[in-house]
Order: C-alpha cells, then sequence, then structure tokens
C-alpha cells in the first residue's frame, strides 16, 4: 500500500517512517551481533575471528546489495510522489528481474574466490578454516539475502517502513534460535553462525512473499516483469554509485581489519568486536539516511522540492543529537561493551578488551560526522545525484582513511585509538564536500528549476 509522504508535518513524517526503519536495522544488528555473542560463549578467540571477519565481508555484500536498491528506492519514491501507479509497477517488475539474475552471479563468482578472499583479508592461521567455512555457506544464501533487501527497498519506496521491520524481526527470532541449535547444541562453530544466518534470512523471505500474495500489497502483471532498458538504467543509475560508495566504504574497513590482523589475533578480534558494536550504533545514522531518500524522493516527484531539504534539516538535527550522546556515554562504557563478546577472565579476552576499549573510544566519534553525511546521502539520492555520495566517501577513504588507519597503526602499535580516530576524520572531510555539494546543487536548481533536482527523468 502507498503512503503519501508529501504532505503532513515534515518533523513528524521523519520521526514516524524513521522509527520502525530504526527498528528494523536493530534487529538486523542484533542478530548478526548475536553471531559473535553465540560463538564467544562455546568457541574460543580464533572462532570470534573466523565469524568477525566473514561477517565483515558478508556485510560489504549486503550494504552494495542496499545501495544498488537505493536505485528501486528512490524511483518508486518519485512515482508514488507523482501518482503514477503504473511506474510502480514497472519499477517493481524490473527489480525483480534484475537482481534475479545479478544475485545467482553474484553467489557462483564469490564462492569460486573464497580462498583468495580469506587470504586477501590476511586471516590469522588460526581462523582460516572458519573464516572458509562461514563464507562458502553465506555465499550460498545470497539469492536469499539479495530477496529480502529488495523486497524491503520496495515496501520503502511506497513509504511502508512498518513491513520491513516485521520480516527482519521474523529473521532476527529465527537466528538466534537457529545459532543456539547450531553453535550451541550441534557445536558447528563458525559454519554454524552462517547457517543460522542464512536459514533464517531464508525464512523471513518465504514469509515475507506470503504476506505479499495473501495481501496482493503489490500488484504486478506479466509485462511489468519485461526488461525495459529505461527503467533499469533509471534504477542503476541511481543505485551503482551508491553501491560502489557503500562498497568502498566497507573495503576501507576491511583495509584496516587486515591491518589490524597483521598486528596480531588479539589486534583482530578487538577491530571485529568493535566493528559489529559500531554497525549497531550507526542504527541512527543509516535511519536517517532512509528517511531523507523516501522523504525527499517523494516529495520531489510531488514538485515540493522545498520539503525535502527540510526534511534532511531535521534528520541531520537528530543525527548529531544522537551521534553525540553515543559518544558521550563510550567513553565511560567501552570496555564493558567489548567484554559482552570475549570472555574477560582469560589472558587473551582480556587483552582484546583492553585493545577493544582503545579502538572503540577513538572511532565513536565517526558517529556524529557520518550523521551528517549519511543523511546528505540520502538527500543526493532523492535528487538523483547518487554520483555525489559516492565522490565523496571516495574521496575520503583515499585521502584520510586508509592513509589514516595506516599510519596510525605503525606510529602507535600499542594503542588502537589512533586507528579509531583516522576513521571518524575520514568522515569530517567528506562532511565539508556534502556541505559544498549541496550549497552548489542548491544554487544550480534555484537557476533551472525543479528539473535539475529530478536528475534524468522518471523510471
Amino acid at each position: 500500500m502507498n503512503r503519501d509522504l508529501t504532505t503532513g508535518n515534515v518533523c513528524r513524517n521523519v520521526v514516524l517512517f524513521s522509527l520502525p526503519y530504526l527498528l528494523s536495522y536493530f534487529l538486523q544488528t542484533l542478530y548478526g551481533m548475536a553471531d559473535l555473542f553465540i560463538i564467544g560463549q562455546f568457541e574460543g578467540v580464533a572462532s570470534t575471528t573466523a565469524v568477525s571477519i566473514g561477517s565483515q565481508v558478508m556485510h560489504m555484500i549486503t550494504v552494495m546489495i542496499v545501495g544498488l536498491a537505493m536505485g528501486t528506492t528512490v524511483c518508486i519514491g518519485q512515482a508514488v510522489g507523482g501518482g503514477s501507479q503504473d511506474r510502480v509497477s514497472r519499477t517493481v517488475g524490473n527489480t525483480v528481474t534484475l537482481f534475479m539474475v545479478l544475485s545467482v552471479a553474484a553467489a557462483g563468482l564469490l564462492w569460486v574466490w573464497i580462498r583468495p578472499i580469506v587470504s586477501v583479508m590476511s586471516t590469522p592461521k588460526e581462523a582460516v578454516e572458519g573464516t572458509a567455512a562461514y563464507l562458502t555457506i553465506c555465499f550460498l544464501g545470497i539469492p536469499f539475502i539479495t530477496a529480502y533487501n529488495i523486497i524491503s527497498s520496495i515496501f520503502r519506496g511506497m513509504g511502508d517502513s512498518k513491513s520491513p521491520m516485521y520480516f527482519v524481526a521474523v529473521a532476527c527470532v529465527a537466528n538466534i534460535a537457529l545459532d543456539y541449535l547450531f553453535m550451541g547444541a550441534f557445536h558447528l562453530g563458525p559454519a554454524g553462525a552462517a547457517l543460522g544466518t542464512t536459514c533464517s534470512q531464508a525464512i523471513s523471505v518465504v514469509i515475507a512473499l506470503t504476506v505479499i500474495v495473501k495481501k496482493r500489497s503489490i500488484r504486478l502483471g506479466r509485462g511489468d516483469f519485461r526488461p525495459r532498458r529505461r527503467v533499469m538504467g533509471r534504477i542503476l543509475s541511481i543505485g551503482i554509485p551508491v553501491a560502489l560508495q557503500d562498497g568502498l566504504i566497507q573495503i576501507s574497513f576491511l583495509v584496516i581489519t587486515v591491518i589490524a590482523n597483521r598486528r596480531g589475533l588479539n589486534d583482530a578480534a578487538a577491530v571485529g568486536i568493535v566493528e559489529k558494536i559500531i554497525s549497531f550504533l550507526f542504527l541512527v545514522p543509516s535511519s536517517m539516511l532512509s528517511a531523507v531518500s523516501v522523504l525527499g524522493a517523494q516529495n520531489i516527484g510531488a514538485g515540493k522540492p522545498e520539503r525535502a531539504v527540510s526534511t534532511l534539516g531535521y534528520a541531520i538535527r537528530m543525527a548529531v543529537g544522537f551521534g553525540l550522546l553515543a559518544a558521550i556515554v563510550v567513553q565511560f562504557t567501552a570496555e564493558p561493551m567489548v567484554s559482552l563478546f570475549t570472555d574477560s577472565g582469560a589472558d587473551q579476552g582480556a587483552a582484546v578488551v583492553l585493545l577493544g576499549g582503545q579502538y572503540l573510544r577513538g572511532y565513536i566519534w565517526d558517529c556524529v560526522f557520518a550523521g551528517i553525511h549519511f543523511c546528505f546521502s540520502g538527500y543526493f539520492c532523492a535528487c538523483g545525484k547518487s554520483g555525489l555520495s559516492f565522490l565523496h566517501n571516495i574521496v575520503a577513504i583515499v585521502l584520510v582513511r586508509i592513509p589514516g588507519a595506516y599510519l596510525t597503526s605503525h606510529w602507535f602499535p600499542d594503542t588502537l585509538f589512533p586507528m579509531g580516530l583516522a576513521t571518524a576524520a575520514g568522515s569530517f572531510l567528506s562532511v565539508v564536500i556534502c556541505v559544498a555539494a549541496f550549497v552548489l546543487l542548491s544554487r544550480s536548481a534555484k537557476e533551472h528549476g525543479l528539473e535539475e533536482l529530478e536528475g534524468s527523468g522518471g523510471c
């Protein structure tokens, strides 16, 4: 069911749309963190490291899928805002066709490259087999991961952020139960964590499709599945820059993981655990990005660009407020948070907690700056200018984030705190670029009118 987000109080719309999305992200992150938490209760540091490295690879793949699907979300949002049900149906049908082919191809290609990927990650030798087992199962489950995220992107583009929340809630409960079954009862280690994740995604997809069929939430004809160059081109023109942007961000995090892996097993485990914690704390910035992209797209499609700008302003204020609060709290709770994922009573566990606390205290400031540039990225996508999101991220990664992590790792071999700060410095540069791009885009829009904001046209 389409929900009109082009009328009413802007702040209220942002909150009402982002809260279910926030809860969805919370649940999705929860079952990702559950893998680390549960395996930490039954296995040692090597297995924890294997799951943390494998899950980072899978997270990179997942966020690229979500980024590519942003093209669908924006196209549907603009069509809903413009009141064109035919465009909505064509976009949904072509999305299904496009991503079905891409997901099967990606699963096969990645499965062939498992060992090279494990090697490139500089995986500690104690964790190599566990990482390979984890990735083998997860790669085969990519079609299910893709299906879930595509279904969610379609619903959100239509203004419905609640249905995806219900679907991921099912996946979360199933994943936690299956983790205890596979890792606790069957002692399958990292392979059990991968089985739990893949099976839970499959269960979620089956339930989502059942709901769609019974409620007829999305009405499609055979012709809607026929590939259309203009529709797919528009989806990809918006989605590819976002996918590349998100992929490059994750690659930069993987590079940082490689740097940490070369420092030793304890450093590798600490960085892997903190990445999970940060992904949890980044829920609010991520939900703001989605809210701005969907609300912005609908309002731009309806010819109300001023409401899109207002949406951006409210989202930035919310994201920054949360980021500052999180940064302050973490300064006092870093070690206890890390200790949830390892046995602090053991010698190795104590070292991981110490290093993880250092890394988290520096890294957490990224939550403030990332909150700002996430909101700008959502706005740029809504305007059909997702290339700007790619631009500011690649510049920050190449000039600051990766060089900063490498240099601080060598300059400060006894602490991970400066490596954490390097990520925040990269996001600060992104904020500067985003503000400059927004000013230029706003001036251009005033000179050329709404057509400039809508980019190359509808889907």
